[in-house]
């Protein structure tokens, strides 16, 4: 429509100028006619001129009403156009706005959904470690009551022995008397040898009167770990010769016939009980020999090196009851040293397993902290698209409409990410 009106203007304007020069030539040619004539024909050109006015005066009118209207469909053509565009802008900010918050409800819902179920496994995990470690404190619990009550009826039967033996006593009236008999002296030993036996060690490390494959039958056997195996321990007391020894009454040739008694009682010992209680395959490749007196054993070892010697040889340790706690209080060591290392590997073996899975509970956090981290940069990235958006939507709502240029919207922004 602008270019119509252009186009009028500029035919009106080429129409003046023709006429104008029609009127200078008119002009001219008044001038070289006769007066007369020139006035007639001066009235005929100012009624020309008068009709030409009054036709570009209606001509001009006409040019007018027809800008007018012109101008009048424009403005509202550009109305409507506007009118329409900015229906359409709002229809679309509505629906990236609904779109924005669909996508928005959708990631959270699906954030949520992922941290509920990696909540789970991790509680579900959580649940199944503490239920192990609870099983294995259980475990050490029981094990260390029972191991307790172990060591309280283990008292109680060292309380009752120690009454037993402190009811012996009180009922001698003398040690010559109780040892004056052999099968006395035997089983002084024997309780004696028991007393400190069950003193030290528990019950499954030891047997007493225990019978071995050949049928022979030891006063005791110390269960020992491997290679040492069972070690069978002996109660031998050869008192009548040591007391012809050191009888006050006795000459030397008594005393000398006593001695050398005394030394072939000991190597019989010896002897015995290489043979009967040392068995390759079944037992040690040593024995003991338990002698109940501590006076008795001191002579051996004071005045008769020999005897030791050939004991030695043969395998077989002689030992007095100060001596023989010392041997037990080593094997109580070794079978203590033992089950500790047991119990050490069933530690070790619990806490391997629990490494393994406090391995895999530490590469699933990490792997839960870098979903987190990726759905926070994913949030960050939509509000900064959302505030682009936004500022586009002002933007748009900022433009005039007349007066000034419109601003074009730059539709690259919105693709790109900060």
């Amino acid at each position: 429509m602008t270019e119509l009106a252009l186009a009028l203007t500029v035919v009106i304007i080429a129409l003046l100028a023709w006429l104008a020069w029609r009127v200078g030539a008119l002009q001219r040619h008044l001038d070289e006619l006769p007066p007369t004539l020139g006035q007639g024909l001066e009235q005929q050109h100012r009624a020309m001129l008068v009709d030409l006015h009054d036709g570009l005066t209606r001509q001009g009118d006409r040019l007018a009403v027809v800008l007018t209207d012109t101008s009048e469909r424009l403005r509202a053509t550009t109305a409507d156009e506007l009118k329409q565009t900015r229906d359409t802008l709002h229809a679309l900010r509505l629906a990236v706005s609904e779109n924005l918050g669909q996508s928005r409800e959708a990631m959270l819902e699906k954030l949520a959904e992922t941290t509920q179920a990696l909540t789970g496994k991790i509680d579900e995990r959580l649940e199944q470690i503490s239920g192990k470690v609870s099983e294995r404190l259980d475990e050490g619990f029981k094990k260390t009551n029972e191991t307790f009550t172990n060591v309280m009826t283990r008292l109680a039967t060292i309380d009752e022995a120690q009454k037993k033996i402190e009811t012996l006593t009180g009922s001698v009236v003398s040690l010559q008397e109780l040892l004056g008999d052999k099968r006395s002296r035997g089983a002084f030993g024997e309780v004696q040898l028991e007393a400190l036996v069950r003193n030290v060690l528990p019950a499954s490390a030891f047997e007493m009167q225990y019978t071995l494959s050949t049928g022979a039958r030891v006063d005791c056997v110390l269960r020992l770990p491997e290679p040492t195996g069972l070690v069978a321990v002996d109660s031998k007391f050869p008192l009548e010769n040591y007391r012809s020894m050191l009888a006050p009454d006795a000459n030397d040739v008594e005393r000398a016939l006593a001695q050398k008694q005394f030394r072939q009682d000991i190597r019989k010992h010896v002897d015995d009980i290489s043979k009967k209680y040392i068995i390759p395959g079944e037992t040690s490749d040593g024995a003991v020999m338990f002698v109940p007196a501590e006076a008795v054993f001191a002579e051996i070892h004071a005045y008769h090196a020999e005897v030791v010697d050939y004991a030695n040889a043969k395998r077989v340790w002689i030992v007095s009851p100060t001596t023989l706690m010392a041997v037990l209080n080593t094997a109580r060591a070794v079978l203590k040293d033992v089950e500790t290392r047991k119990q050490i590997h069933v530690i070790k073996e619990a806490l391997s397993r629990l490494a393994v899975e406090f391995s895999r509970f530490d590469e699933r956090m990490k792997k839960l902290a870098d979903h987190v981290r990726q759905a926070h940069e994913d949030v960050e990235k939509i509000q900064v698209t959302g505030g682009k958006i936004s500022q586009q939507f002002q933007r748009i709502e900022g433009v005039e409409l007349e007066g000034s240029e419109q601003p074009q919207l730059r539709a690259v922004d919105l693709g790109k990410e900060e």
